[in-house]
């Protein structure tokens, strides 16, 4: 094997080695480079629109037929309910189905009006060749088809490194564009170390890098990319508000902030990860969240790792050093940690300015309006958010004043294919989904003519 850095199925819930995979020795990540090198130019450069779209569609098609088995594989190395995994499978494909569909409305050519002169001008959007994506673990299926689904409806090509966690899945995705009919190169997976992907990302053959995960791997991505002046697209960390100003159901409100804050075990960047509630309302509450909260106790599945698990205990611990109040049913085992209530936490305070990647949610209460924003906005982060209030007027100036790449106002789970996903500050920069999606890794290539 190459490097240190092995790609292994441990199975969460009792910590036991499934399946080791050996890393890629130097010479497969070389060719793998090359052959996506190579499906550029002999498949992308001689296939239309509507034929990617088609097998972008067949791609949708066989998320769907191999769902279960899919849904199996991840709940496996990572702990994903098997009703969540099957409902990440679900989405992906909606994904990959909703670029078949549209690709060729996304990709027409836009022409522009002169303002001086005779001929005509558009711009006409292009691929720029191959790509690497660099995948986290807390969403298989779903983080691949954000990247993948758009750039293969354009013609770039994709090299795939996945995280060590996911080698099974990964697999099963290159397997599953194989038989779509994707021909070699046009989607590579590869297991990488980490220090030949700091090869990759360098690489000319490479035109652009999406990356998807920790903050300071982040950096590390674009510091390496931005030396070779290579386009990247990082979509990293969230500590997200979800305020409420006022409620006309507080049950519902608060399984509103159950729901975002628990799914995936809350191992989801853009959960509601910091609840911050008007005083009027806040002890009424307060009392039911954590109720719900500590009646979970029993029904979560684990972190996705031991590792995960005890380095959300050493963040909980620092805040309850740094006078924070913790409330919860039990105490962490393995990889299972108990879901719980932080409270007291100080704004000022450094655990105050860490994400919680876990079941555990922070609750503050605030005076006003204003002091809400300036709270939502006390973090280094900026993805999503969430605004609850029965004022449509206040929850559109809120959203106006809150710095994010995502506002949800009044409901939670409304992301969709259509929506641009992604944020600013130290979560990162570019978009993926939507329209917006498919631009990201484009050559607008402009096309002046004098006269026609």
């Amino acid at each position: 094997m190459t490097g240190k850095h092995v790609y292994a199925v441990v199975d969460p819930a009792s910590g036991k080695l499934v399946e080791e995979y050996p890393t890629a020795t130097d010479e497969a990540v070389d060719g793998a480079l090359d052959a996506a090198v190579r499906a550029y130019a002999q498949w992308s450069k001689q296939t239309s629109v509507a034929q990617r779209a088609q097998l972008l569609g067949t791609v949708a098609e066989l998320h769907i037929e191999r769902g279960e088995r899919l849904a199996e594989i991840i709940h496996r190395e990572m702990g994903k309910p098997l009703d969540q995994a099957v409902a990440e499978v679900e989405f992906s494909a909606a994904i990959y189905r909703y670029y078949a569909e549209n690709a060729p409305a996304f990709l027409a050519d836009e022409p522009i009006e002169l303002l001086e002169g005779e001929g005509s001008a558009f711009v006409r959007r292009q691929p720029i060749g191959a790509l690497l994506g660099i995948m986290p673990w807390n969403y298989p299926y779903y983080q691949v088809a954000r990247f993948a689904a758009p750039n293969l409806a354009l013609g770039n090509t994709i090299v795939l490194k996945h995280a060590p966690q996911c080698p099974e899945s990964s697999a099963a995705l290159q397997q599953l564009f194989t038989d779509a009919g994707y021909p070699e190169g046009c989607y590579v997976n590869v297991y990488a170390t980490h220090e030949q992907i700091a090869g990759v990302i360098a690489d000319s053959r490479v035109r652009g890098v999406s990356f998807t995960g920790s903050e300071r791997a982040g950096a590390e991505v674009a510091e390496r990319a931005g030396r070779s002046l290579k386009k990247v697209v990082l979509e990293l960390g969230g500590s997200d508000p979800f305020i409420v100003l006022s409620t006309d159901d507080l049950e519902a409100t608060v399984d509103a902030a159950i729901e975002t804050r628990f799914e995936n075990t809350g191992q989801a960047c853009n959960a509601g990860k910091r609840v911050i509630v008007a005083d009027d309302i806040y002890d009424a509450f307060l009392d039911k969240f954590t109720e719900k909260v500590l009646a979970m106790a029993g029904g979560l599945a684990p972190l996705s790792s031991v590792a995960a698990a005890e380095r959300l205990e050493e963040q909980v611990e620092r805040a309850a050093a740094d006078g924070a109040t913790f409330v919860s049913a039990g105490r962490r085992a393995g990889a299972y940690f108990p879901p719980g209530v932080l409270t007291g936490v100080s704004p000022t305070a450094p655990s105050a300015a860490e994400e919680l990647f876990g079941p555990v949610a922070t609750v503050y209460r605030v005076g006003s309006e204003d002091e809400a924003v300036e709270l939502a906005n006390a973090t280094p982060y900026g993805l999503g958010s969430y605004v609850f209030t029965t004022d449509a007027e206040q929850a559109i100036r809120v959203a106006d004043k809150i710095d994010a790449g995502m506002v949800f106002v009044n409901g939670v789970g409304l992301e969709g294919v259509e929506l641009p996903f992604g944020g600013v500050k130290r979560s990162g920069f570019g978009r993926e989904l939507g329209r917006a999606g498919i631009d990201e890794f484009a050559n607008k290539k402009l096309i002046r003519t004098a006269r026609t």
